[in-house]
């Protein structure tokens, strides 16, 4: 996987999923499911689902209430460089009671903080300012962002301290003036291969504005997810949710619908019970119509409640 657009085109292709900051009005917060609302009483954990997933032909208001309907409270959402489509979009979350809570950087793969041309950084810390614009106008309190790019031109170690340097002096200073915390994520970006690894790249900032963006299914093709929660423990801020399957004997993977792949759910949620985790829990899948996320969002309140999400 070269970045997450080739990964949701990946999904699409091999047919992974069965197909079966604003106060909320009280009208539209009515119409959440009461088991939603109890459940999130109960762990502290809320649903959420990224954009892309939602039908792109409907606005956002419709595409929000979708979500909405299917029993999600939050949405993630991408970089939005034009500020009529932004309004929209706050208003969107407005109008129908969702939280934005994160906003998902787009050109960290094209750009990399990590590279040697000053130029493409330059261009990289531009895309991750607006990211932070964003989510300061939609009231989501994190930017997910990939730190850095290994690859023929970039050492483990160039990428390491370039990124560090980055964003240490020119993207923290305005994360912290807005509030909004910079989520680091695991990827298939060849770094941060270890749990290990993890922690101290997020510790070495010592700040509370750069925090760790935990995706599940990113890490099963060499480790386990619950280890990787319990080692990162408080410094994860925002979940990912999508499965995997790795067919070692054959040397075939497939990113699977969640309870569909080799995940080990009830002990990904033992994990997050024993670190408090208390934030959101966003799905990261191919898209589909109002039945198929409906099946989506029941899948993660059994993961949820410690249950295997598909039966």
């Amino acid at each position: 996987m070269t970045d997450r657009r080739t990964f949701l085109a990946s999904l699409a292709a091999i047919g992974v999923a069965s197909r079966a900051g604003h106060a909320r009005p009280a009208l539209a917060q009515a119409a959440a499911p009461a088991a939603q609302q109890a459940a999130a009483k109960t762990t502290g954990i809320q649903k959420s689902t990224l954009i892309s997933m939602l039908p792109k032909e409907r606005t956002y208001a419709e595409r929000f209430a979708i979500a909405r309907d299917a029993g999600f409270a939050g949405i993630e959402m991408q970089t939005m460089t034009r500020s009529d489509e932004a309004a929209e979009i706050r208003e969107a979350a407005a109008s129908t009671g969702l939280k934005i809570h994160s906003v998902m950087n787009m050109d960290h793969w094209r750009l990399p903080l990590s590279s040697a041309d000053a130029e493409v950084v330059k261009g990289s810390v531009a895309g991750m300012e607006t990211s932070l614009r964003n989510a300061a106008l939609w009231g989501a309190d994190a930017v997910l962002l990939v730190p850095a790019v290994v690859d023929a031109a970039t050492s483990y170690q160039d990428a390491w301290t370039r990124s560090q340097r980055v964003i240490k002096e020119r993207l923290l200073p305005m994360a912290g003036d807005l509030r909004v915390k910079i989520a680091v994520e695991e990827v298939w970006n060849k770094f941060l291969l270890s749990p290990i690894e993890f922690a101290r790249y997020v510790d070495d900032f010592q700040s509370p504005w750069l925090r760790a963006y935990f995706d599940v299914g990113n890490v099963v093709i060499h480790a386990f997810p619950q280890d990787w929660i319990r080692t990162l423990g408080p410094r994860i801020v925002k979940i990912h949710l999508k499965d995997f399957q790795f067919d070692r004997k054959n040397a075939r993977f497939a990113w699977k619908n969640i309870g569909e792949g080799d995940i080990d759910w009830p002990e990904v949620r033992r994990a997050l019970t024993e670190i408090n985790y208390a934030g959101y829990v966003t799905t990261e899948l191919q898209g589909g119509d109002a039945a198929y996320l409906k099946d989506v969002s029941t899948r993660v309140d059994r993961f949820l409640a410690g249950e295997k999400p598909a039966g």
